[in-house]
This record gives C-alpha cells, structure tokens and sequence, in this order.
C-alpha cells in the first residue's frame, strides 16, 4: 500500500513537472508580415532545438497599422511578449512610458557594439532597451550585363559616376539611372542619406548637426544636395510621375542600367531580373578621399513590461543574440545584415559585396533618423518633400539646404 502511495505521488509530482516545463509561451509582435514563414519554419524551430518546452508565437501586424495597433495592446495589456522594434524615437518612446523592458546587463546584448546598440538606447546611451537585430545597406546596383556591352567600370568618384550615367545616356540603349519621385521617400531615404554621406563624412557630419556645430547650410550638406541636382538628366522619361514599384520594374526589365537601391531589393531583383547584379557604394567626392556607406539600423526587439513570462523572454532575446540567429536571419532574410560582432557567411554575392563595404567604408545611419525628427516641422517628412523638388528641378540645392535648416531651428536647440 505505501508502495502504491509513493508511486502515486511521484506520478502526480512528475506529471505537475511536465506541465511546469510545457507551460512557457511567448507571442512576438511584429511589423514584417513578409517574415512570417521565415520564423514560423526556421527561426522559431531552430530556438526550439535549445529550448524545446517554450511555445512560440509569430503574430505579426500590416506595417501601416502597427505602430497604433500595437500601442492599444500595450496601453490594454493585451501585447505579446517580445516587441519588434523600429529604430529610434518610436522604440524610445515605449521605453519611457514604462511599456519595454531594460536589457542592460541582459544576456546576449553583449555581442552588439555599441554603434549597432545606438538605435535602441536612450540619448545619454546608459539604457538599451532593445536587441538589435539587423540593418539595411544602401548602394547603387547595376546591370553587368549593360557595363560590360559599354565596357563600363562601377564608378569610384562623383566624375567617374556622372561619366557613366553620360555614356549609358549616349548609347541611346538605356535608362541611366532607375529612379522616380512620386513615392518622395527613396529621394530621401535611398538617395540624399546614401549619396550625401560621403560629402558630411558620415557620423562625424551627423553628430556634428545634432551637437550645434554644423547646419544644413554649411558646404557638404549643400554639396550632397548640388549632387542630387544633376542627376536628373539621367532618368526617365516622366520619371516625375515614376512610384517606387515603377522603378523596380524599369530595372529588373534590364531597360535601366543602374538603380539607387536598397540591400532589400535584392531578394526582388533576384526573383524579377534575368540578368546578373552587381552593386558599388556611393561614389566620394573626389579620388582618395574615404568611402562611406549608409548602414541603417532597422529592426530591432524588445521585452513587454507587463509579459507574464518575461524569464522566457530573456532567454528568446539570449538566443536572438547568438552566432545561430546571426547567421540564419541573415542568409534567409536576404538584405537584411546582423548588427552583432559574429562572423558571418553571407551566401547571396550581391548581398556579400554589400556587407564586406562594411571593410572599407566607413558606417553611418540615415542621417536624421536620431533626434532630429521630433519636432515641427517634421525633418523626415520636409526632406522627402525638399529632396524630390531637388530632383525635379524645383528647388536650388542652397534653398533646400536653407528650408531644412530654418525648419530645424524652429524647434531644436543643441544640448537641450
């Protein structure tokens, strides 16, 4: 009878273990709809492999609805457990209501250096409060098939540039460069933040906007803006009216020798083209002087304040920051490049060309990503509307230079 007493008791004791060890879940909320097979079929099972009695959720929200959607859910108490971040402001303003959790001292946050953690730190940098999960590099792809017709080299200085784009145009065979500004946020986000990094020597230029030292109307900024002005010659025909889908059609068409890009169009160009990729950074100004990319921190992840099983979450968040994930995400997110300090194998050409500038350039984020879009007028909206009338031919690269900074002024005073 006490045999029966103990072995009652140890099946009772082994079954409330059990369903200790499977109670784990965790719900991440997201923005990337187009992920969802990716973690659904790898990411999630590789975690499981480490931690196989931990569910795990993948919820994501259309990217226009997002941001509001997920507020209410956090507002209601009702948001998943792991929060997919965007760069900067939005992710900061979650911290400071309470809604996102600090991960100083968090395993797996000490694989990042500092310059991938800056998008998900508070300004005085002594709190990250989001994983850094990956970034997007920009450049310009090309057509080798089109440079090499027209014995082409990928340019390395702003004459070498503007002499290509003046052959490709003279051939009478293609569309020089690939881009429109309907949409007016590639005019800002692809074009001036990537093309004009060279002129404001990347991070040296954009801190030095932030701590008072330069403005907008000061010799690079006016440059990087003077060089938008000239490639207009370049473009097609009513690109006036050309939308960002428009654009990627015209190149992966093989109409248009070179398109402004994006690391994340080439999963696109890979599927929609029939020809070979090839990609170069923006050109410098001049011969020797030092390259510099636009290596925007995109995406990041964070821990709910109110998740009921935030052990769990650490632990997912551990696992995010390993060589694993590294790896995974970025060889099955083409485009999308790991911010940690792991060593990577990047398997796509296009994609691994664009991370070894990482080598030779110099990294810098978007320019007024960080502090400087927080007041009115907004800079991120007026340098979609300044630059695309720069493109037009509508505004002068002085008088653009002098909106952006007026506008600046209006609200931002350095070191307050």
């Amino acid at each position: 009878m006490q045999a029966k007493r103990f072995t009652r008791a140890a099946l009772i004791a082994a079954l409330m273990t059990a369903g200790l060890a499977q109670a784990g879940s965790l719900t991440i909320e997201s923005w990337r709809v187009d992920d969802k097979a990716l973690w659904e079929d790898v990411l999630i099972p590789a975690f499981n492999k480490k931690y196989p009695d931990i569910k795990v959720k993948f919820s994501p929200t259309a990217p226009t609805e997002y941001d509001s959607s997920l507020t209410a859910r956090l507002t209601g108490g009702t948001a998943g457990d792991l929060i997919t971040l965007r760069p900067f402001d939005k992710s900061l303003d979650l911290f400071k209501k309470g809604q996102i959790e600090a991960l100083n001292g968090k395993k797996g946050i000490e694989n990042f250096p500092a310059s991938a953690k800056v998008a998900w730190q508070t300004d005085d940098g002594k709190t990250v409060f989001g994983l850094p999960m990956a970034s997007v590099i920009h450049g310009i792809l090309y057509n080798k098939k089109v440079f090499q017709e027209l014995n082409l080299q990928p340019p390395k200085t702003t004459d070498e540039f503007f002499k290509v784009a003046e052959a490709i145009k003279k051939s009478g065979k293609y569309t020089p460069i690939a881009l429109g500004t309907a949409d007016q946020w590639e005019a800002n986000q692809i074009v001036f933040t990537s093309f004009g990094a060279p002129y404001w020597k990347g991070e040296e230029g954009r801190k030095a906007l932030i701590a008072g030292k330069e403005k907008f109307t000061d010799a690079p900024f006016v440059a990087a803006f003077d060089f938008e002005s000239k490639l207009a010659p370049y473009l097609a025909k009513g690109y006036q009216a050309q939308t960002y889908g428009d654009t990627q059609t015209l190149f992966a068409s093989g109409k248009a020798a070179m398109v402004p890009a994006g690391s994340w169009d080439i999963s696109y160009y890979n599927t929609n083209a029939k020809f070979e990729l090839g990609a170069f950074p923006p050109p410098v100004p001049k011969a020797g002087d030092k390259c510099y990319i636009s290596d925007h921190t995109d995406i990041g992840m964070g821990v709910n304040s109110k998740s009921k099983n935030k052990d769990d979450a650490y632990k997912f968040v551990e696992w995010m920051g390993s060589q694993e994930f590294a790896d995974l995400y970025t060889n099955k997110v083409t485009g999308f490049f790991s911010l940690s300090s792991h060593l990577i194998a990047v398997k796509d050409p296009v994609a691994k060309q664009m991370l070894d500038w990482r080598k030779s350039c110099s990294s810098t984020i978007r320019l007024n990503a960080q502090i400087m879009n927080r007041g009115e007028p907004n800079m991120e909206n007026e340098l979609w509307n300044v630059n695309s009338q720069v493109l037009n031919g509508k505004m002068t690269a002085k008088d653009a230079a002098a909106r952006i900074q007026t506008g600046f002024e209006k609200w931002y005073k350095p070191g307050k």
